[in-house]
């Protein structure tokens, strides 16, 4: 039945970012067409079928037996393209193209301007596209296809994604200058007790291994404020809200110009990062190369305020 349906490429893509986000208006977002063109294909397809493929009855939706079937098949032939176009440009030996990479915020605007810098030098024919979103929002990205790679913080492995270990970053006290403890260059985690603390939203992985931190150092800390991004609680901790644990990095900007300071923790914590891609996908050339580019740039190192 399926040799007489009359669909292309571009419509077995349209299901499928359907069926994976459980709706037809985003399916059509990510397809750029409108939601009525999305629910007319859909339509015609389950009248050639004889079937419903999904159960409107239902939010967000879901996919009956037959929609199921058809879900596997569109991804199936959308995988054989997909190796198709990565074996020919092995045979043509040029990087060029699209990668699109999904990143959580703290990975850094400035460490990335610096890759896409690069990449465009060694590669001037391919493009770097770089979205920032929540932890949760990259895994569903690479799930679903929008982006080729993720980069994450504390990655988790599944039945769908891969995970490639990138590196460990150092975790920091982050002071306001004129704290308490901006004197010093080492701090026990038992000296933060009581002290007035700005920390990420509670659902975030980063949250929980600082909390667990504490806790094993038998600490609690008065949080006064917590956000979802790395950028919002270092104007926080400037402005004199309290003080924070922020991948050291991240603060190298900060910590030249003298808005902050970072005090190394005793013991220390490190946070993570992995690169995240679909297991069934096979990299193509450009996105290799940027996976490659990655793994061999190192992360920017501290400099002390008035360093060069």
């Amino acid at each position: 039945m399926i040799g007489c349906l009359a669909v292309t490429l571009d419509h077995l893509q349209l299901f499928r970012d359907i069926a994976h986000n459980r709706s037809i208006s985003k399916g059509a977002q990510l397809n750029e067409v409108s939601q009525s063109a999305a629910s007319q294909h859909l339509q015609e397809l389950e009248r050639q079928l004889g079937m419903p493929l999904v159960d409107r009855r239902t939010r967000p939706l879901t996919l009956t037996q037959a929609g199921r079937l058809y879900h596997e098949f569109c991804r199936d032939v959308l995988r054989l393209r997909r190796e198709f176009n990565v074996a020919l440009e092995a045979q043509k030996g040029e990087v060029r193209g699209e990668v699109r990479v999904a990143s959580i915020y703290s990975v850094g605007l400035s460490e990335m301007t610096c890759l896409e810098s690069e990449f465009s030098r060694r590669w001037p024919e391919a493009k770097l596209s770089v979205e920032y979103l929540r932890p949760e929002k990259v895994y569903e990205a690479v799930e679903a296809e929008t982006v080729d790679l993720g980069l994450v913080s504390y990655p988790e492995p599944s039945k769908e994604v891969k995970v490639t270990p990138w590196r460990d970053e150092r975790m920091v006290a982050a002071v306001n200058p004129s704290h308490s403890l901006a004197g010093r260059t080492v701090v026990a985690p038992a000296e933060l007790a009581g002290l007035a603390f700005v920390g990420f939203d509670q659902d975030l992985p980063i949250a929980r291994h600082v909390r667990q931190f504490l806790r094993e150092s038998g600490v609690e800390v008065d949080q006064v404020l917590h956000f979802d991004n790395i950028q919002t609680m270092k104007e926080a901790v400037t402005l004199g809200s309290g003080l924070s644990i922020l991948p050291e990095r991240i603060l190298q900007a900060d910590v030249e110009q003298g808005r902050l300071r970072a005090i190394a923790l005793e013991p220390g914590l490190s946070r993570p990062l992995g690169i995240l891609q679909l297991r069934r996908k096979k990299l193509n050339r450009v996105t290799q190369s940027f996976l490659n580019l990655l793994l061999e740039m190192p992360g920017p190192k501290m400099r002390g305020p008035g360093e060069s």
